[in-house]
């Protein structure tokens, strides 16, 4: 499971839109922020002693760090980042949900591909993808629920939304290599979700067999039905999220462009209170400049609903200055803040390039 973001994840004109805050959403826009916001995603390891984080977590602090995303939920982590002044959010696995319980008392609950294999028995490409069929009545409920368990957390300050999407239905071109695959058309395999709960609503939406359609894969109001069953899902979550007067954000494709072709993810048509897409240009063979091109598309695509952050791989940096240069290709195209993931282990020159770039 750890491999999960090295497999696939790889303010601006707009910023007239709600900032990240654990305070309740309001509905009039705010002013643009005065600094440029850092956010990580993390993995909590509570082996790690507290004399090891607090380091850590002041030097986070010095770096100009806003928050974190954490992968999983450790009361350790989550108090000493506080002490720290570091806001607290729970990243959370959304779609693919590979709980055994789940899988053995649900099976139907997952999702099928075009070619007619379950997620729940045939998962695409890695065995952890085991994701759920947002048109099965039960699952919105479920995933409300799950969503309601940390945010009800005192200390967990908003939800971050990770897998909320389909399964890929083209993989970045640097990974087909990996699997032997050649995507340069969509493989029944790999498109979904095919299920009869998925057909249903969509026969009573339009009238339409989607199994009488000779090219399911190129019809337009059947890719549109698929991302609204999405889209559905994460704005139920963020209108419970309201309960707690907390946020929500997600983890997302890198362009709106991209996210709608390869994972079915319509993110601009979410209510969120602000987007983290994975910009991570080694995964798609692209230059560093592309990071700037990539923002900007988001941040047009968005056109001021709320702020976007672009996400930096930290692996696909060769030192400091490729990492100044991609933060501020980001800056100038108009995101709030990046955020970072790999090894997040700061020194003092990692702290004093993200301080002189605030």
């Amino acid at each position: 499971m750890n491999s999960r973001r090295n497999f696939i994840k790889a303010a601006s004109v707009g910023l007239a839109a709600l900032q990240l805050s654990p305070t309740i959403l309001q509905a009039q826009p705010l002013p643009p922020p005065l600094l440029f916001d850092f956010w990580l995603w993390a993995r909590p390891n509570d082996s790690e002693s507290e004399a090891v984080l607090k380091k850590r977590y002041q030097s986070y602090k010095d770096a100009g760090v806003r928050g974190i995303f954490f992968e999983n939920y450790s009361v350790k982590h989550f108090q000493l980042a506080k002490q720290y002044g570091l806001e607290t959010h729970r990243w959370m696995w959304t779609m693919n949900r590979g709980e055994k319980e789940l899988l053995e008392k649900h099976p139907e609950y997952y999702a099928v591909s075009r070619s007619g294999k379950s997620c729940a028995t045939n998962p695409p490409y890695v065995n952890y993808y085991r994701f759920l069929c947002p048109s099965h009545p039960d699952v919105p409920k479920y995933l409300e629920e799950k969503a309601r368990e940390q945010l009800e957390k005192e200390d967990v300050d908003g939800l971050h939304l990770d897998y909320i999407r389909y399964p890929d239905v083209t993989l970045p071109v640097n990974l087909w290599q990996n699997y032997s695959l050649d995507q340069s058309t969509e493989l029944a395999d790999y498109d979904f979700c095919y299920s009869k709960f998925s057909k249903e609503a969509y026969l009573k939406e339009t009238g339409i067999h989607i199994d009488q359609v000779d090219r399911p894969d190129q019809s337009p109001s059947w890719r549109s039905f698929r991302y609204r069953q999405i889209n559905k899902i994460v704005n139920r979550i963020c209108e419970a999220a309201k309960d707690y007067q907390k946020p929500v954000t997600a983890a997302v494709f890198p362009t709106p462009d991209l996210a709608r072709r390869i994972v079915r993810q319509d993110w601009t048509n979410w209510n969120l209170s602000g987007v983290f897409p994975m910009i991570y240009h080694g995964f798609y063979k692209e230059p560093i400049h592309w990071i700037g091109t990539a923002v900007a598309e988001g941040v047009q695509g968005l056109h001021g609903k709320f702020p976007l952050y672009a996400g930096l791989y930290l692996p696909d940096f060769k030192n400091l200055n490729e990492l100044k240069e991609a933060i501020s290709l980001a800056k100038s195209n108009g995101a709030a803040g990046v955020s970072l993931f790999g090894e997040t282990e700061f020194d003092q020159q990692t702290i004093a390039l993200l301080q002189s770039i605030r």
